[in-house]
């Protein structure tokens, strides 16, 4: 069996056992297991080369951190990556209505007004946009977990169907050379990589990617070749 299958498996057979293994007062150690279990479920994109690997890069802004207690997406923004390659030209962005208005906060920070929101398009008809412009790419994202929430809930309330797409999370190749960097600011900073509006999802989007790019370099250089890789690495530091 495969070397990562078999580790997860194992990892989540005692999650299920009574954590005998892993301390269940550490919700953050059995997220990290569950999320790497959930990897396991698809290996054709774990083991295509990182040159080879076709993602795209997406970003929400949203009203609040919390989907289920009634926080909603305010837009969208994507751009198309294949392997190292940027592709500048296939993006997308769109605002969506929102029968939750933004605060006055997430205005300033976001720049997004209940009346730009008033004459966007309904959830349902941007969410059938943009899963045609990603078709059956691998997402990716910065803390791709306040993604992942909110395509879970956004996809059921709009189109009444699963999310099911794959989304990797920036932060796990920057865990391999840079502990330290959290942030998508700090990130930046770190790589000099220039966001041009700070939250706003297309911008956002674009910096996430150009973090994506440099990251795939430097583990690359240390010798991971694919996303199984990366995993197996992570998963045996727990």
């Amino acid at each position: 069996m495969n070397p990562f299958v078999q580790l997860v498996k194992d990892l989540s057979g005692r999650i299920g056992s009574g954590f005998s293994s892993i301390n269940q007062n550490d919700p953050s150690k059995v997220a990290y297991v569950r999320n790497l279990e959930r990897e396991m479920k698809s290996q054709n994109a774990l083991d295509v080369p990182f040159d080879e690997l076709n993602v795209v890069v997406f970003d929400l802004e949203t009203t609040g951190f919390f989907p289920y207690k009634g926080d909603q997406i305010l837009s969208f923004g994507a751009v198309k990556v294949e392997g190292t390659e940027i592709l500048r030209e296939k993006t997308f962005y769109s605002l969506v209505s929102s029968e939750a208005e933004p605060s006055e906060e997430i205005e300033q920070l976001t720049g997004i007004t209940k009346e730009m929101i008033m004459n966007a398009d309904p959830l349902r008809d941007v969410l059938k946009r943009f899963y045609d412009f990603i078709k059956h790419d691998v997402l990716v994202a910065h803390h791709a977990s306040h993604e992942k929430q909110f395509m879970d809930h956004a996809t059921w309330l709009g189109l009444k169907k699963k999310f099911q797409h794959r989304i990797v999370d920036t932060s796990f190749l920057t865990k391999i050379a840079h502990q330290e960097l959290v942030s998508l600011d700090e990130c930046c900073e770190h790589y000099c990589i220039v966001n041009e509006q700070r939250h706003h999802a297309l911008y956002d989007a674009l910096a996430t990617a150009e973090l994506w790019v440099k990251c795939i370099h430097e583990v690359k250089e240390l010798g991971f070749t694919n996303l199984q890789d990366v995993y197996t690495h992570l998963a045996t530091q727990k």
